[in-house]
């Protein structure tokens, strides 16, 4: 008889491995972003994975929006240290406030149309980029600076939209877990592997 998985234990594997993915594509996008310093655009893979861990779990994708951020400053060696880990890190929790898209109009209604989609893979960015622009000015950045940025990240928000339209596309990729485990369930049941 084969060992099951509790629910918390799937849970636990599933946001540390999506943890992983977090911290390995988020320092290497930095630190290519890096070695082209005249390069116009910020790219970022923390707003998407969020997307994805929030459709998944919910508000357990918090972890990663502020994850992504903390790891950005580390790749990108920002100083005052202090002050862009709060601002990448802290400013990424409001990416978050994207849940009540999903509460509003539905995990899988958000799933199933393209459109959707893309709109709350687009609000987690725009949110993101918000709190940390939000933050910057609160911790003194001129307006000037903030604008800068939010336009470096253009091809961030691109990125994301992209990434948003591939992963709808794999099963049970960009889905509600439990929803997903107990559709899998059904299907075993009736002979559907």
């Amino acid at each position: 008889m084969k060992r099951q998985r509790s629910l918390g234990q799937y849970r636990a594997i599933d946001l540390a491995l999506f943890a992983v993915l977090t911290v390995i594509f988020e320092f290497v996008a930095t630190k290519a972003g890096l070695a082209m310093p005249y390069a116009p655009y910020l790219l970022s893979v923390t707003p998407v994975l969020t997307a994805v861990v929030m459709m998944r779990w919910g508000l357990w994708g918090a972890i990663h929006a502020a994850l992504g951020g903390i790891v950005y400053c580390f790749a990108a060696g920002l100083e005052p240290a202090g002050q862009w880990y709060l601002i990448c890190g802290a400013g990424n929790l409001l990416g978050v406030a994207a849940l009540g898209l999903l509460r509003y109009l539905g995990w899988e209604k958000v799933r199933e149309k393209t459109l959707l989609t893309l709109l709350y893979g687009a609000l987690v960015h725009l949110l993101m980029q918000i709190g940390r622009s939000a933050l910057m000015l609160i911790l003194g950045a001129g307006s000037a600076q903030v604008v800068n940025l939010a336009m470096m990240e253009a091809v961030t928000l691109l990125f994301t939209l992209v990434l948003m339209w591939i992963v709808r596309r794999v099963d049970g990729l960009f889905e509600d877990q439990r929803h997903y485990l107990r559709r899998v369930s059904r299907e075993e049941e009736e002979g559907g592997f």
